[in-house]
């Protein structure tokens, strides 16, 4: 016994001391207090710590130096429920400062936290969990974490709790979780709708705030707002708009209405029950600019519906718009503008507000220092001035083009977008479009073709189309770098962005110059890359091809083997065979097959030129497009003197005398088309049997022109034995001189042929056939000839 007395008397950890009271007036032992071992005095020092936090923001940071934060984290998971409640008492108050907020989201303690958030749970630690989350939820890598630790449904169960400060806590976390729109997808399977509308009944202001703003968030999205709608609470909304008691609350439950009209079953609601007409004495009677603002909302909302915009016309809505369009406060100005927009989707709306003076407050709005006002203002032209040229024409008289130009600019992609939908519209009438250029749009559009907004891009693109009209516009287009953004934009697998651009390469490929210079930044190797596709071609992409290849017969020909009656053959038109694209493109205004022009004799390849310099005058330097006039001796003489001193003479076609005689006398005589079919036959050697055709000496008789020549170039008056496609060639030349309609068709090996459209009454014609028919001209076998298309001797002709 005494032994063991003795062994127990020196063990002190067999027994225990009494409790002892601990008192400390500094912060930092406190805070060491919160490592101890001992529950009781985790209980006080927790509890000093609260209180000595509550009393300010400096007091919290001091305990953020001394390091209170990261045990107290470790001390919210305590088995003893007093130590818990304590500990989130004393954390939830320090982290409604800023930087004792920064401070925990490095401490991951959002899982433990919503753990703590159980029915089961002490009520003040759901005050306090929740006070703590509700600053930790403005961020939104903590609005991640809380979402991802399943924290959405205990707070959405919180709400239907008896503790007005946890229910406040609660839907503070809520909205800032639902300002992200991922969150919105899944409220309403959480069945968050009940909760929020009972909370509506509450005594306090705040809650009731508090449940309306969140309500304005989540019911964009149509899910949860089916949900609201079943639940009866646009009713409710209304009831709360229809007591006068809850004024305060007005302005919020306006804007969730705003948000319910967006729904055709609310606006049936709205019909059947009269609401209508309670929206609209929230305009007419004087209240404050934020319920004004609201109600205009609502406005705008239901003036989308068809049905409800008749009635919203038989109440003078245009009127009221006008009169808050010219009110002082930004937002009921710029909800005017919104309301404006939406009601101009109607043609009645449109003449009504131009009769009531809207338009120029609109442009006065322009001018604006709100950024979001004139982006309002903006779209309420737009609309007013889609397909109305009357509207158009009071913009342009209200000086709104020139502000509208200047808006191109600005960095906001809607308002940006907004104006050049605008200038597109008041550009249709001539007078509007020419003092449009005249303030500077086509360099004012060279920004917007920059962006990379699908919506600014169509809209800029649609404008520049109108614009383009004008071959000065044109220029400055070029001269601003516009052509080589536009052609850009041929690359984009948007399929609005590229139909547009498409539409505005056709536009601007209206001349020669501009054509050359978006064929120099790659238009036409672009448009034949995207035609070649089967997801990306369309009818405009093939339009702006064939516009871009109009401009240049020879590419056009080469590349596509046919030109059609309307392709009308002039001096420099040349035929080099089928090429590839990457052979294509014209460099400082020469031809696209200069270099093969220049190149030394090939005795693989020729070309069949036609030069018709004889007839129309034009500058030397440009050779394959253009039309020479014959120099006077003097001037031959002073470019003799000239070129003296120049090592080598830019190239340039010869005269084909042969070939003006030809034209000469199918002018004079307006041969029929027999004669003229003689006339080419004749001069390329006469008719071939066809059994015979590989003994006629066309090859021989070639090479020894380039030989001659010493150029691959052989112009087709030389050509005294020519085949298929020389007689092809020369006979369209001749038909266009003198107005005979015929096209060019490209064939292999060779072969080329002429198609002419005959009718019953032609003079040329010696067939009977009710209908028009097309026929190829034999100009080879039996020059004279016509063979119908698709016959079989026209099968013959077209192949070997």
């Amino acid at each position: 016994m005494g032994k063991k007395g003795r062994r127990e008397s020196e063990t002190p950890g067999r027994e225990t001391f009494d409790p002892l009271p601990v008192e400390s007036k500094t912060p930092a032992t406190v805070v060491l207090l919160l490592n101890s071992p001992e529950e009781d005095i985790l209980v006080k020092a927790c509890e000093a710590i609260f209180t000595f936090a509550e009393k300010g923001d400096e007091n919290k940071v001091c305990l953020l130096g001394l390091g209170a934060l990261e045990p107290l984290c470790r001390i919210i998971t305590h088995s003893n429920k007093l130590v818990r409640r304590n500990a989130f008492m004393a954390l939830g108050t320090m982290a409604t400062n800023g930087d004792v907020k920064n401070a925990l989201k490095k401490l991951d303690a959002i899982p433990s936290i919503i753990k703590n958030l159980s029915l089961e749970e002490d009520t003040v630690v759901h005050e306090f969990a929740t006070l703590c989350l509700a600053s930790l939820s403005v961020d939104f890598v903590c609005k991640v974490q809380i979402t991802d630790n399943q924290g959405l449904p205990p707070l959405i169960q919180l709400l239907s709790g008896p503790e007005p400060d946890v229910q406040k806590n609660s839907l503070e976390i809520i909205l800032n979780l639902v300002q992200d729109y991922q969150s919105h997808l899944v409220l309403h399977e959480l069945d968050l709708i009940p909760p929020l509308l009972e909370l509506l009944k509450s005594d306090f202001p705040v809650i009731q705030h508090l449940v309306l703003k969140t309500l304005q968030k989540v019911t964009t999205e149509k899910g949860t707002l089916a949900v609201f709608r079943e639940k009866q609470g646009f009713n409710k909304i209304m009831d709360i708009l229809n007591n006068m008691e809850f004024s305060d609350l007005h302005s919020e439950a306006l804007q969730v209405a705003a948000n319910c009209l967006t729904d055709n079953e609310s606006i049936q609601l709205i019909h059947e029950s009269g609401d209508l007409n309670r929206l609209m004495e929230f305009l007419l009677k004087p209240s404050t600019p934020e319920i004004q603002s609201s109600a205009v909302k609502c406005i705008t909302q239901v003036a989308q519906n068809p049905e409800s915009h008749k009635l919203l016309s038989g109440q003078n809505v245009e009127k009221i718009l006008v009169d808050l369009l010219n009110v002082a406060d930004i937002s009921v100005k710029t909800s005017a503008c919104q309301a404006v927009a939406a009601m101009s989707l109607h043609q009645a709306s449109k003449d009504c507000f131009r009769d009531l003076g809207g338009i120029p407050a609109l442009v006065q709005s322009l001018s604006s220092d709100s950024s979001i006002l004139k982006e309002a203002a903006t779209l309420a032209l737009a609309n007013l001035t889609c397909r109305n040229q009357l509207n158009a024409l009071a913009v342009y008289e209200a000086g709104g083009h020139e502000i509208l130009v200047r808006q191109l600019r600005e960095s906001s992609p809607r308002m940006v977008a907004n104006s050049a939908t605008t200038l597109r519209s008041m550009a249709e009438q001539e007078v509007i479009r020419r003092s449009i250029l005249s303030h500077g749009a086509m360099q004012a559009l060279v920004e917007p073709l920059k962006s990379t907004d699908p919506q600014i891009l169509i809209n800029a693109t649609q404008c520049l189309s109108v614009l383009a009209c004008d071959n000065e516009a044109r220029v400055e287009l070029h001269r601003a770098g516009g052509l080589q953004l536009l052609v850009n934009l041929l690359h984009s697998f948007n399929r609005d962005v590229l139909h547009s651009a498409c539409l505005a390469v056709n536009v601007c490929a209206s001349d020669d110059l501009t054509t050359v210079e978006m064929c120099k930044f790659g238009a036409l190797e672009i448009l034949q890359e995207i035609n070649q596709s089967r997801n990306r071609r369309s009818r405009v992409s093939e339009l702006a091809m064939m516009r871009l290849l109009h401009s240049n017969l020879s590419v056009k020909y080469s590349l596509t083997g046919h030109l059609a009656s309307t392709d009308i053959i002039t001096s420099g038109f040349y035929d080099a065979g089928k090429v590839c694209y990457h052979c294509l493109f014209m460099c400082e205004g020469y031809s696209l097959f200069d270099s093969g022009f220049k190149n030394s004799l090939n005795w693989c390849h020729f070309h069949t030129a036609v030069n018709l310099k004889i007839f129309l005058p034009c500058f030397e330097t440009v050779v394959s497009l253009c039309f020479c006039r014959k120099k006077r001796k003097e001037d031959k003489q002073k470019d003799e003197a000239q070129s003296e001193s120049v090592t080598e003479k830019p190239w340039s076609m010869m005269d084909d005398v042969s070939l003006q005689i030809l034209i000469k006398e199918a002018k004079e005589s307006i041969l029929p088309l027999n004669d003229e079919r003689q006339l080419v036959s004749e001069a390329m050697g006469g008719a071939v049997e066809m059994e015979k055709l590989h003994e006629f000496p066309w090859m021989l008789h070639l090479s020894e022109l380039k030989f001659q020549l010493q150029s691959n170039v052989v112009p087709i008056g030389l050509i005294s034995r020519g085949i298929y496609c020389h007689r092809a060639l020369l006979f369209k030349c001749l038909a266009d001189c003198i107005g005979l309609s015929c096209t060019l068709v490209r064939g292999e090996h060779n072969r080329a042929w002429n198609e002419i459209l005959l009718f019953n009454q032609s003079p040329f014609s010696q067939h009977q056939f009710s209908q028009p028919r097309r026929f190829i001209v034999d100009l080879l076998h039996q020059p004279g000839s016509l063979l119908a298309v698709d016959s079989p001797a026209a099968l013959q002709y077209q192949t070997i």
